[in-house]
Protein backbone atom coordinates (compact mmCIF):
# COMPACT_ATOMS: atom_id res chain seq x y z
CA UNK A 1 0.00 0.00 0.00
CA UNK A 2 1.35 3.43 -0.94
CA UNK A 3 1.90 6.13 1.67
CA UNK A 4 -0.78 8.81 1.36
CA UNK A 5 0.96 11.24 3.68
CA UNK A 6 4.00 12.13 1.58
CA UNK A 7 3.86 14.76 -1.16
CA UNK A 8 5.83 12.52 -3.55
CA UNK A 9 3.06 9.88 -3.55
CA UNK A 10 0.44 12.34 -4.81
CA UNK A 11 -0.18 13.80 -8.29
CA UNK A 12 2.61 16.16 -9.38
CA UNK A 13 -0.01 18.86 -9.83
CA UNK A 14 -0.44 18.97 -6.05
CA UNK A 15 3.12 20.32 -5.73
CA UNK A 16 2.25 23.12 -8.15
CA UNK A 17 -0.88 24.06 -6.21
CA UNK A 18 0.81 23.58 -2.81
CA UNK A 19 3.53 26.11 -3.68
CA UNK A 20 1.14 28.51 -5.41
CA UNK A 21 -1.15 28.60 -2.39
CA UNK A 22 1.82 28.85 -0.01
CA UNK A 23 3.07 31.99 -1.76
CA UNK A 24 -0.42 33.46 -2.19
CA UNK A 25 -1.05 33.07 1.54
CA UNK A 26 2.43 34.47 2.19
CA UNK A 27 1.42 37.60 0.28
CA UNK A 28 -2.03 37.85 1.87
CA UNK A 29 -1.07 37.28 5.52
CA UNK A 30 2.17 39.22 5.12
CA UNK A 31 0.25 42.29 3.99
CA UNK A 32 -2.59 41.73 6.49
CA UNK A 33 -0.13 41.64 9.40
CA UNK A 34 0.94 45.19 8.51
CA UNK A 35 -2.34 46.63 7.30
CA UNK A 36 -3.92 48.19 10.40
CA UNK A 37 -0.53 49.04 11.96
CA UNK A 38 0.32 51.01 8.82
CA UNK A 39 -3.00 52.82 8.69
CA UNK A 40 -2.87 54.02 12.32
CA UNK A 41 0.82 54.96 12.23
CA UNK A 42 1.59 58.68 11.95
CA UNK A 43 2.33 60.31 8.61
CA UNK A 44 5.75 61.32 9.97
CA UNK A 45 6.60 57.63 10.45
CA UNK A 46 5.39 56.70 6.97
CA UNK A 47 1.85 55.62 7.90
CA UNK A 48 -1.54 56.96 6.84
CA UNK A 49 -2.24 58.70 10.16
CA UNK A 50 -5.86 57.50 10.30
CA UNK A 51 -7.77 57.11 13.56
CA UNK A 52 -8.49 53.65 14.95
CA UNK A 53 -12.18 53.62 14.04
CA UNK A 54 -11.58 54.52 10.38
CA UNK A 55 -8.63 52.13 10.05
CA UNK A 56 -10.57 49.24 11.56
CA UNK A 57 -13.54 49.92 9.27
CA UNK A 58 -11.27 49.87 6.19
CA UNK A 59 -9.71 46.65 7.47
CA UNK A 60 -13.16 45.10 7.93
CA UNK A 61 -14.34 46.19 4.49
CA UNK A 62 -11.19 44.80 2.88
CA UNK A 63 -11.46 41.37 4.52
CA UNK A 64 -15.21 41.29 3.81
CA UNK A 65 -14.76 41.90 0.09
CA UNK A 66 -12.00 39.28 -0.12
CA UNK A 67 -14.59 36.65 0.81
CA UNK A 68 -17.51 38.15 -1.11
CA UNK A 69 -15.62 38.27 -4.41
CA UNK A 70 -14.87 34.57 -4.14
CA UNK A 71 -18.46 34.00 -5.33
CA UNK A 72 -18.27 35.85 -8.69
CA UNK A 73 -14.64 34.71 -9.03
CA UNK A 74 -15.69 31.07 -8.97
CA UNK A 75 -18.59 31.75 -11.35
CA UNK A 76 -16.37 33.55 -13.89
CA UNK A 77 -13.88 30.68 -13.81
CA UNK A 78 -16.62 28.12 -14.41
CA UNK A 79 -18.26 30.06 -17.23
CA UNK A 80 -15.48 32.06 -18.92
CA UNK A 81 -11.83 31.56 -17.97
CA UNK A 82 -11.50 28.01 -16.71
CA UNK A 83 -10.02 27.35 -13.27
CA UNK A 84 -6.38 27.29 -14.35
CA UNK A 85 -6.45 30.66 -16.12
CA UNK A 86 -8.45 32.22 -13.28
CA UNK A 87 -5.69 31.25 -10.82
CA UNK A 88 -3.01 32.65 -13.14
CA UNK A 89 -4.82 35.94 -13.77
CA UNK A 90 -5.66 36.25 -10.08
CA UNK A 91 -2.02 35.79 -9.04
CA UNK A 92 -0.86 38.49 -11.44
CA UNK A 93 -3.50 40.96 -10.23
CA UNK A 94 -2.61 40.24 -6.58
CA UNK A 95 1.08 40.89 -7.26
CA UNK A 96 0.29 44.19 -9.01
CA UNK A 97 -1.86 45.14 -6.02
CA UNK A 98 0.94 44.54 -3.53
CA UNK A 99 3.44 46.48 -5.64
CA UNK A 100 0.90 49.33 -5.85
CA UNK A 101 0.87 49.40 -2.04
CA UNK A 102 4.68 49.51 -2.09
CA UNK A 103 4.47 52.95 -3.73
CA UNK A 104 4.27 55.53 -0.89
CA UNK A 105 1.09 57.43 -1.83
CA UNK A 106 -2.42 57.19 -0.39
CA UNK A 107 -3.96 56.71 -3.83
CA UNK A 108 -1.80 53.70 -4.75
CA UNK A 109 -2.45 52.17 -1.31
CA UNK A 110 -6.22 52.04 -1.87
CA UNK A 111 -5.79 51.00 -5.50
CA UNK A 112 -3.59 48.13 -4.27
CA UNK A 113 -6.24 46.97 -1.80
CA UNK A 114 -8.83 46.91 -4.58
CA UNK A 115 -6.56 44.89 -6.90
CA UNK A 116 -5.75 42.36 -4.16
CA UNK A 117 -9.48 41.89 -3.48
CA UNK A 118 -10.16 41.22 -7.19
CA UNK A 119 -7.15 38.93 -7.60
CA UNK A 120 -7.94 36.93 -4.49
CA UNK A 121 -11.53 36.54 -5.64
CA UNK A 122 -10.24 34.90 -8.82
CA UNK A 123 -7.50 32.78 -7.28
CA UNK A 124 -8.74 31.61 -3.88
CA UNK A 125 -11.92 29.63 -4.70
CA UNK A 126 -10.58 28.16 -7.92
CA UNK A 127 -7.25 26.80 -6.77
CA UNK A 128 -9.07 24.66 -4.18
CA UNK A 129 -11.38 23.40 -6.91
CA UNK A 130 -8.39 22.30 -9.02
CA UNK A 131 -7.09 20.29 -6.06
CA UNK A 132 -10.43 18.50 -5.99
CA UNK A 133 -10.26 17.77 -9.72
CA UNK A 134 -6.81 16.21 -9.35
CA UNK A 135 -8.40 13.56 -7.12
CA UNK A 136 -11.64 13.09 -9.09
CA UNK A 137 -10.97 9.35 -9.57
CA UNK A 138 -9.22 8.70 -6.24
CA UNK A 139 -10.51 7.24 -2.99
CA UNK A 140 -11.97 9.58 -0.35
CA UNK A 141 -9.05 8.81 2.00
CA UNK A 142 -6.46 9.75 -0.62
CA UNK A 143 -8.42 12.87 -1.53
CA UNK A 144 -8.56 13.92 2.14
CA UNK A 145 -4.83 13.32 2.47
CA UNK A 146 -4.20 15.52 -0.58
CA UNK A 147 -6.26 18.36 0.88
CA UNK A 148 -4.44 17.97 4.21
CA UNK A 149 -1.09 18.49 2.45
CA UNK A 150 -2.52 21.43 0.51
CA UNK A 151 -3.79 23.12 3.68
CA UNK A 152 -0.37 22.62 5.24
CA UNK A 153 0.98 24.85 2.46
CA UNK A 154 -1.55 27.54 3.44
CA UNK A 155 -0.35 27.57 7.03
CA UNK A 156 3.35 27.43 6.19
CA UNK A 157 2.88 30.56 4.08
CA UNK A 158 0.81 32.23 6.81
CA UNK A 159 3.49 31.39 9.40
CA UNK A 160 6.50 32.68 7.45
CA UNK A 161 4.87 35.82 6.02
CA UNK A 162 4.57 38.05 9.12
CA UNK A 163 8.16 37.23 10.09
CA UNK A 164 9.46 38.58 6.78
CA UNK A 165 7.07 41.44 6.09
CA UNK A 166 6.94 42.46 9.76
CA UNK A 167 10.73 42.75 10.00
CA UNK A 168 10.83 44.84 6.82
CA UNK A 169 7.64 46.85 7.40
CA UNK A 170 8.06 47.74 11.06
CA UNK A 171 11.85 47.82 11.06
CA UNK A 172 12.66 49.60 7.80
CA UNK A 173 9.64 50.84 5.82
CA UNK A 174 6.00 49.81 5.62
CA UNK A 175 6.26 49.87 1.85
CA UNK A 176 9.18 47.42 1.84
CA UNK A 177 6.91 45.01 3.70
CA UNK A 178 4.14 45.43 1.14
CA UNK A 179 6.70 44.98 -1.64
CA UNK A 180 7.95 41.74 -0.05
CA UNK A 181 4.38 40.41 -0.06
CA UNK A 182 4.19 41.20 -3.78
CA UNK A 183 7.51 39.47 -4.43
CA UNK A 184 6.15 36.34 -2.74
CA UNK A 185 3.16 36.33 -5.08
CA UNK A 186 5.45 36.78 -8.10
CA UNK A 187 7.42 33.70 -7.03
CA UNK A 188 4.16 31.80 -6.72
CA UNK A 189 2.96 32.88 -10.19
CA UNK A 190 6.28 32.01 -11.85
CA UNK A 191 6.45 28.51 -10.39
CA UNK A 192 2.75 28.00 -11.21
CA UNK A 193 3.30 28.89 -14.86
CA UNK A 194 6.49 26.81 -15.11
CA UNK A 195 4.83 23.69 -13.71
CA UNK A 196 1.21 24.07 -14.86
CA UNK A 197 1.70 21.12 -17.23
CA UNK A 198 1.59 18.92 -14.09
CA UNK A 199 -2.08 19.92 -13.70
CA UNK A 200 -2.87 18.30 -17.05
CA UNK A 201 -6.54 18.89 -17.83
CA UNK A 202 -7.73 19.68 -14.29
CA UNK A 203 -9.75 22.89 -14.53
CA UNK A 204 -8.22 23.81 -17.88
CA UNK A 205 -11.49 24.68 -19.62
CA UNK A 206 -14.72 26.36 -18.48
CA UNK A 207 -18.01 24.48 -18.24
CA UNK A 208 -19.61 23.54 -21.54
CA UNK A 209 -23.24 23.02 -22.52
CA UNK A 210 -22.18 20.75 -25.37
CA UNK A 211 -23.46 23.28 -27.91
CA UNK A 212 -20.57 25.34 -29.34
CA UNK A 213 -22.80 28.18 -30.55
CA UNK A 214 -24.63 28.40 -27.23
CA UNK A 215 -21.29 28.39 -25.34
CA UNK A 216 -20.04 31.23 -27.54
CA UNK A 217 -23.15 33.33 -26.89
CA UNK A 218 -22.92 32.75 -23.13
CA UNK A 219 -19.24 33.78 -23.08
CA UNK A 220 -19.93 36.90 -25.14
CA UNK A 221 -22.75 37.92 -22.79
CA UNK A 222 -20.47 37.40 -19.76
CA UNK A 223 -17.71 39.48 -21.40
CA UNK A 224 -20.17 42.35 -21.93
CA UNK A 225 -21.27 42.22 -18.27
CA UNK A 226 -17.62 42.03 -17.17
CA UNK A 227 -16.59 45.01 -19.32
CA UNK A 228 -19.53 47.04 -17.99
CA UNK A 229 -18.49 46.20 -14.42
CA UNK A 230 -14.85 47.13 -15.11
CA UNK A 231 -15.97 50.43 -16.66
CA UNK A 232 -18.12 51.33 -13.66
CA UNK A 233 -15.37 50.40 -11.19
CA UNK A 234 -12.81 52.36 -13.22
CA UNK A 235 -14.99 55.49 -13.08
CA UNK A 236 -15.44 55.04 -9.33
CA UNK A 237 -11.67 54.58 -8.81
CA UNK A 238 -10.85 57.66 -10.89
CA UNK A 239 -13.26 59.72 -8.77
CA UNK A 240 -11.85 58.24 -5.58
CA UNK A 241 -8.19 58.64 -6.50
CA UNK A 242 -8.76 62.22 -7.62
CA UNK A 243 -10.58 62.82 -4.32
CA UNK A 244 -13.78 63.83 -6.09
CA UNK A 245 -15.72 61.36 -3.94
CA UNK A 246 -15.35 61.28 -0.16
CA UNK A 247 -16.46 58.06 1.52
CA UNK A 248 -16.83 57.54 5.25
CA UNK A 249 -15.51 53.97 5.75
CA UNK A 250 -17.34 53.51 9.07
CA UNK A 251 -20.72 54.41 7.52
CA UNK A 252 -19.97 52.23 4.49
CA UNK A 253 -19.08 49.29 6.76
CA UNK A 254 -22.30 49.70 8.76
CA UNK A 255 -24.43 49.89 5.61
CA UNK A 256 -22.63 46.87 4.13
CA UNK A 257 -23.45 44.75 7.18
CA UNK A 258 -27.16 45.51 6.77
CA UNK A 259 -26.99 44.78 3.05
CA UNK A 260 -25.41 41.36 3.66
CA UNK A 261 -27.95 40.47 6.35
CA UNK A 262 -30.86 41.68 4.23
CA UNK A 263 -29.61 39.79 1.17
CA UNK A 264 -29.30 36.54 3.12
CA UNK A 265 -32.78 36.88 4.66
CA UNK A 266 -34.34 37.61 1.25
CA UNK A 267 -32.44 34.71 -0.31
CA UNK A 268 -33.74 32.23 2.26
CA UNK A 269 -37.28 33.58 1.88
CA UNK A 270 -36.95 32.88 -1.84
CA UNK A 271 -35.59 29.37 -1.19
CA UNK A 272 -38.42 28.50 1.21
CA UNK A 273 -41.20 29.96 -0.97
CA UNK A 274 -39.98 29.64 -4.55
CA UNK A 275 -38.00 26.39 -4.70
CA UNK A 276 -39.53 22.91 -4.65
CA UNK A 277 -38.19 21.18 -1.54
CA UNK A 278 -39.13 18.19 0.58
CA UNK A 279 -39.89 18.66 4.28
CA UNK A 280 -36.53 17.12 5.19
CA UNK A 281 -34.69 19.48 2.81
CA UNK A 282 -36.50 22.49 4.30
CA UNK A 283 -35.42 21.51 7.79
CA UNK A 284 -31.80 21.10 6.71
CA UNK A 285 -31.77 24.43 4.89
CA UNK A 286 -33.28 26.00 8.02
CA UNK A 287 -30.33 24.56 9.93
CA UNK A 288 -27.91 26.22 7.47
CA UNK A 289 -29.62 29.55 8.20
CA UNK A 290 -29.08 28.97 11.94
CA UNK A 291 -25.43 28.07 11.31
CA UNK A 292 -25.04 31.27 9.27
CA UNK A 293 -25.73 33.50 12.27
CA UNK A 294 -23.52 31.54 14.68
CA UNK A 295 -20.77 31.48 12.04
CA UNK A 296 -20.90 35.27 11.72
CA UNK A 297 -20.58 35.55 15.51
CA UNK A 298 -17.54 33.28 15.56
CA UNK A 299 -15.67 35.04 12.75
CA UNK A 300 -16.51 38.48 14.18
CA UNK A 301 -14.37 37.51 17.16
CA UNK A 302 -11.75 35.32 15.54
CA UNK A 303 -10.87 37.80 12.79
CA UNK A 304 -9.89 40.45 15.31
CA UNK A 305 -6.47 38.81 15.27
CA UNK A 306 -5.32 41.17 12.53
CA UNK A 307 -7.02 44.25 13.98
CA UNK A 308 -7.68 44.77 17.71
CA UNK A 309 -5.29 42.03 18.86
CA UNK A 310 -2.62 43.31 16.48
CA UNK A 311 -3.03 46.81 17.94
CA UNK A 312 -2.84 45.36 21.47
CA UNK A 313 0.44 43.67 20.55
CA UNK A 314 1.83 46.95 19.20
CA UNK A 315 0.68 49.26 22.03
CA UNK A 316 0.39 47.25 25.23
CA UNK A 317 2.73 44.26 24.89
CA UNK A 318 6.33 44.14 26.13
CA UNK A 319 8.18 42.82 23.09
CA UNK A 320 11.72 43.54 24.25
CA UNK A 321 14.16 40.66 23.96
CA UNK A 322 17.40 41.91 25.46
CA UNK A 323 18.00 45.22 23.73
CA UNK A 324 15.92 44.32 20.66
CA UNK A 325 12.18 44.88 20.23
CA UNK A 326 10.28 42.15 18.37
CA UNK A 327 7.93 43.45 15.65
CA UNK A 328 4.30 43.37 16.81
CA UNK A 329 3.26 41.68 13.56
CA UNK A 330 5.39 38.63 14.38
CA UNK A 331 2.70 37.50 16.80
CA UNK A 332 0.46 36.98 13.74
CA UNK A 333 2.53 33.84 13.07
CA UNK A 334 1.33 32.17 16.28
CA UNK A 335 -2.07 31.04 14.92
CA UNK A 336 -0.76 29.19 11.83
CA UNK A 337 1.96 27.40 13.83
CA UNK A 338 -0.69 26.20 16.30
CA UNK A 339 -2.81 25.00 13.37
CA UNK A 340 0.13 23.01 11.99
CA UNK A 341 0.77 21.45 15.40
CA UNK A 342 -2.84 20.80 16.49
CA UNK A 343 -4.53 19.75 13.22
CA UNK A 344 -3.25 16.12 13.32
CA UNK A 345 -4.43 15.82 16.94
CA UNK A 346 -7.98 16.94 16.12
CA UNK A 347 -8.07 14.66 13.07
CA UNK A 348 -7.12 11.74 15.32
CA UNK A 349 -9.53 12.82 18.09
CA UNK A 350 -12.67 12.88 15.91
CA UNK A 351 -11.86 9.47 14.43
CA UNK A 352 -11.16 8.03 17.88
CA UNK A 353 -14.39 9.41 19.35
CA UNK A 354 -16.36 8.23 16.31
CA UNK A 355 -15.07 4.68 16.78
CA UNK A 356 -16.47 4.75 20.32
CA UNK A 357 -19.73 6.46 19.25
CA UNK A 358 -18.76 9.50 21.34
CA UNK A 359 -18.13 12.06 18.60
CA UNK A 360 -20.04 15.30 19.37
CA UNK A 361 -22.69 16.45 16.92
CA UNK A 362 -22.12 19.45 14.66
CA UNK A 363 -24.06 21.89 16.92
CA UNK A 364 -22.07 20.74 19.97
CA UNK A 365 -18.78 21.23 18.11
CA UNK A 366 -19.94 24.70 17.05
CA UNK A 367 -20.76 25.57 20.65
CA UNK A 368 -17.30 24.42 21.80
CA UNK A 369 -15.72 26.61 19.12
CA UNK A 370 -17.62 29.68 20.33
CA UNK A 371 -16.80 28.96 23.98
CA UNK A 372 -13.08 28.59 23.23
CA UNK A 373 -13.25 31.87 21.31
CA UNK A 374 -14.83 33.56 24.34
CA UNK A 375 -12.25 32.09 26.71
CA UNK A 376 -9.52 33.57 24.54
CA UNK A 377 -11.03 37.02 24.88
CA UNK A 378 -11.38 36.39 28.61
CA UNK A 379 -7.60 36.04 28.74
CA UNK A 380 -7.32 39.38 26.93
CA UNK A 381 -9.72 40.99 29.40
CA UNK A 382 -7.46 39.91 32.29
CA UNK A 383 -4.39 41.16 30.42
CA UNK A 384 -6.16 44.47 29.80
CA UNK A 385 -6.84 44.75 33.52
CA UNK A 386 -3.07 44.66 34.05
CA UNK A 387 -2.53 47.26 31.31
CA UNK A 388 -5.01 49.59 33.03
CA UNK A 389 -2.64 49.70 36.01
CA UNK A 390 -0.06 51.39 33.80
CA UNK A 391 2.19 48.54 32.69
CA UNK A 392 2.69 46.47 29.56
CA UNK A 393 2.16 42.70 29.52
CA UNK A 394 4.23 39.82 28.19
CA UNK A 395 3.40 38.27 24.78
CA UNK A 396 2.38 35.14 26.70
CA UNK A 397 -1.12 36.56 27.11
CA UNK A 398 -1.60 36.87 23.36
CA UNK A 399 -0.04 33.46 22.75
CA UNK A 400 -2.52 31.82 25.16
CA UNK A 401 -5.35 33.72 23.48
CA UNK A 402 -4.26 32.53 20.04
CA UNK A 403 -4.00 28.95 21.36
CA UNK A 404 -7.60 29.07 22.58
CA UNK A 405 -8.78 30.75 19.37
CA UNK A 406 -6.97 28.20 17.20
CA UNK A 407 -8.59 25.39 19.18
CA UNK A 408 -11.95 27.03 18.54
CA UNK A 409 -11.14 27.42 14.84
CA UNK A 410 -10.18 23.76 14.44
CA UNK A 411 -13.43 22.70 16.13
CA UNK A 412 -15.55 25.21 14.21
CA UNK A 413 -14.27 25.94 10.70
CA UNK A 414 -13.79 22.51 9.04
CA UNK A 415 -16.93 21.23 10.74
CA UNK A 416 -18.92 24.14 9.32
CA UNK A 417 -17.72 23.56 5.77
CA UNK A 418 -18.49 19.85 6.04
CA UNK A 419 -21.94 20.48 7.55
CA UNK A 420 -22.99 22.82 4.76
CA UNK A 421 -22.04 20.29 2.06
CA UNK A 422 -23.92 17.51 3.90
CA UNK A 423 -27.04 19.55 4.70
CA UNK A 424 -27.48 21.14 1.25
CA UNK A 425 -29.68 19.54 -1.42
CA UNK A 426 -27.49 18.60 -4.39
CA UNK A 427 -29.04 21.27 -6.61
CA UNK A 428 -28.19 23.98 -4.05
CA UNK A 429 -24.73 22.96 -2.79
CA UNK A 430 -22.91 25.76 -4.61
CA UNK A 431 -25.38 28.41 -3.47
CA UNK A 432 -25.26 27.23 0.14
CA UNK A 433 -21.46 27.36 0.11
CA UNK A 434 -21.86 30.92 -1.12
CA UNK A 435 -24.08 31.63 1.90
CA UNK A 436 -21.38 30.17 4.16
CA UNK A 437 -18.76 32.47 2.66
CA UNK A 438 -21.14 35.40 3.20
CA UNK A 439 -21.26 34.52 6.90
CA UNK A 440 -17.46 34.72 7.01
CA UNK A 441 -17.54 38.01 5.10
CA UNK A 442 -20.09 39.44 7.55
CA UNK A 443 -18.00 38.22 10.48
CA UNK A 444 -14.90 39.92 9.08
CA UNK A 445 -16.83 43.16 8.62
CA UNK A 446 -18.20 43.08 12.18
CA UNK A 447 -14.69 42.31 13.47
CA UNK A 448 -13.48 45.53 11.87
CA UNK A 449 -16.33 47.54 13.37
CA UNK A 450 -15.72 46.06 16.84
CA UNK A 451 -11.99 46.72 16.58
CA UNK A 452 -12.78 50.35 15.87
CA UNK A 453 -14.09 50.64 19.43
CA UNK A 454 -10.56 50.06 20.74
CA UNK A 455 -9.84 53.72 20.07
CA UNK A 456 -6.54 54.88 21.56
CA UNK A 457 -7.82 58.37 22.42
CA UNK A 458 -10.92 57.03 24.18
CA UNK A 459 -8.81 54.46 26.06
CA UNK A 460 -6.36 57.17 27.11
CA UNK A 461 -9.26 59.16 28.57
CA UNK A 462 -10.85 56.11 30.21
CA UNK A 463 -8.48 53.08 30.43
CA UNK A 464 -11.28 50.80 31.72
CA UNK A 465 -12.78 50.81 28.20
CA UNK A 466 -10.19 48.23 27.15
CA UNK A 467 -11.01 45.43 29.64
CA UNK A 468 -14.73 46.29 29.45
CA UNK A 469 -14.77 45.78 25.69
CA UNK A 470 -12.85 42.49 25.90
CA UNK A 471 -15.22 41.28 28.64
CA UNK A 472 -18.17 42.20 26.42
CA UNK A 473 -16.80 40.11 23.53
CA UNK A 474 -16.06 37.28 26.00
CA UNK A 475 -19.61 37.25 27.34
CA UNK A 476 -21.19 37.51 23.89
CA UNK A 477 -19.15 34.58 22.51
CA UNK A 478 -19.59 32.31 25.53
CA UNK A 479 -23.33 33.04 25.79
CA UNK A 480 -23.70 32.27 22.05
CA UNK A 481 -21.87 28.98 22.61
CA UNK A 482 -24.02 28.05 25.61
CA UNK A 483 -27.22 28.94 23.74
CA UNK A 484 -26.16 26.73 20.85
CA UNK A 485 -25.35 23.92 23.28
CA UNK A 486 -28.81 24.21 24.83
CA UNK A 487 -30.46 24.26 21.39
CA UNK A 488 -28.41 21.34 20.07
CA UNK A 489 -31.19 18.70 20.57
CA UNK A 490 -33.57 20.86 18.49
CA UNK A 491 -30.86 21.46 15.87
CA UNK A 492 -30.13 17.73 15.62
CA UNK A 493 -33.79 17.18 14.72
CA UNK A 494 -33.46 19.76 11.95
CA UNK A 495 -30.36 17.98 10.66
CA UNK A 496 -32.12 14.62 10.40
CA UNK A 497 -29.67 11.89 9.48
CA UNK A 498 -26.70 14.28 9.31
CA UNK A 499 -24.52 14.48 12.42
Amino acid sequence: MSDNTGLSSHPKGLRTLFLTELWERFSYYGMRALLILFMVDSVENGGLGLDDKTSAAIYGLYTMFVYLLALPGGWLADKLFGLQRAVYYGGIIIAIGHFSMAIPTNETFFLGLFLIIVGTGLLKPNISSIVGELYADDTPARRDAGFSIYYMGINIGAFIAPLVTGWLGEGISWHYGFGAAGLGMVIGVIQYKMTENYLKGAGAEPESTGDLEKDRLIKNKIRIYLLAFVALVSIFLILLLTKTVIIDPVSLANVSSYIILGSVVLYFLYIFTGVSLTTDERKKIGMILVLFFFSAVFWSGFEQAGSSLNLFAERYTDRMIGGWEMPASWLQSVNPIFIIVLSPFFGWLWIRLSQKNLEPSTPVKFSFGLIFLGLGFGVMAIASGIVVKGTTVLPTWLIITYLLHTTGELVFSPVGLSAVTKLSPKKLVGQMMGVWFMSIALGNLIAGLVAGEFDSDAIAANPNILPDLFWLVTQFSVIAGVVMLMLSPFMKRLMGNVR
